[in-house]
């Protein structure tokens, strides 16, 4: 008898995947991105191994990727942000995967937030699920909000894998979030997948299909790593008022998961992996020189933005 195929179907929470990625670039020790072909080819493995079928049978016939986006002029007041955008729709293109975007409101006390975004994707999915019939639902998000789609989509006789995650990650405001994933949301699906014990216990093997689930990384500068710079009183100018937008250099006196802070007395400026422009993070050393912008954080703290190598 000729075995059948499997349909696969994935949908990404964007805001969830973006913090993901995040993490494993510049909170754990693999220090690279999740790449996107490699976590398509994860995905048909493990859907061979719970379906219990020949890899080669098991096809992602449909993709989508759903996130909230700052307007034009809000991106371009972010370094290269717009730049960066753009590759990963690049990116996201080449694999076959469909983007659906919605502009990011601000809030009247200044922040800013997605809305719409979650509902949008549990109706796309679950369209395209009636229509497409996949066989199984990949679902990479954690969130406890798409608990009735995992419950209208079974009604489907559609199986669903959720790929979900726990990790810490910093903020560009400096503060520690920890993601956790929704226990109803597990409850609900066929396949749960617990990505983080995975992927560690799996790096631990060195398992080739883990290998392949990071970018590979880009060629690092030949720059060795420099001692910790000495926390005491220096003979420096009195820099204590400190103007939004005026430019100020120092060097980076500590690195941290995704943050550092810049040596600038009389105060240490905290500065995020976002505010880096024209170098990756990771290729940053203790003792570098940087020249930066001088802004305030939500609570009015001076923090350096568009941090560049001297």
């Amino acid at each position: 008898m000729q075995e059948k195929l499997v349909r696969i179907g994935v949908f990404y929470d964007g805001n969830y995947f973006l913090q993901v990625s995040n993490y494993y670039a510049y909170g754990h020790q693999r220090k690279r991105r999740i790449s996107i072909s490699g976590l398509h080819e994860f995905i048909r493995d493990q859907v061979a191994e719970e379906e219990g079928v020949d890899p080669r049978l098991c096809k992602i016939v449909d993709a989508h990727y759903f996130r909230g986006r700052l307007n034009a002029y809000d991106a371009s007041q972010r370094g290269d942000t717009l730049y960066w955008d753009r590759v990963f729709d690049d990116i996201l293109m080449s694999e076959g995967v469909t983007t659906h975007y919605l502009p990011v409101r601000t809030t009247p006390d200044g922040y800013k937030q997605e809305r719409g975004i979650d509902v949008w994707l549990a109706l796309e999915a679950f369209e395209q699920a009636f229509y497409k019939r996949f066989d199984v639902l990949v679902l990479i998000s954690s969130d406890g909000d798409y608990v009735p789609l995992v419950r209208k989509v079974n009604t489907l006789g559609t199986r669903v894998m959720a790929m979900t995650w726990e990790f810490e990650y910093t903020t560009d405001n400096g503060q520690r979030m920890t993601t956790r994933p929704s226990q109803d949301l597990l409850a609900e699906v066929t396949y749960p997948l617990a990505m983080h014990s995975m992927i560690d216990n799996r790096i631990a093997r060195q398992d080739a299909g883990i290998q392949r689930l990071f970018v590979q990384p880009d060629q690092k500068r030949n720059l060795a790593p420099q001692p910790d710079v000495a926390t005491g009183n220096e003979d420096e100018d009195d820099q204590s008022s400190m103007i939004p937008g005026e430019l100020g250099e120092g060097e980076i006196m500590s690195l941290k998961n995704g943050y550092g802070f810049i040596k600038f007395p009389p105060n240490n400026l905290f500065f995020h992996f976002t505010n880096v422009l024209d170098t990756d993070f990771n290729e940053l050393r203790v003792g570098d020189k940087v020249e930066f912008e001088i802004d305030k954080d939500d609570e009015g703290n001076d923090i350096a933005k568009a941090v560049r190598l001297v």
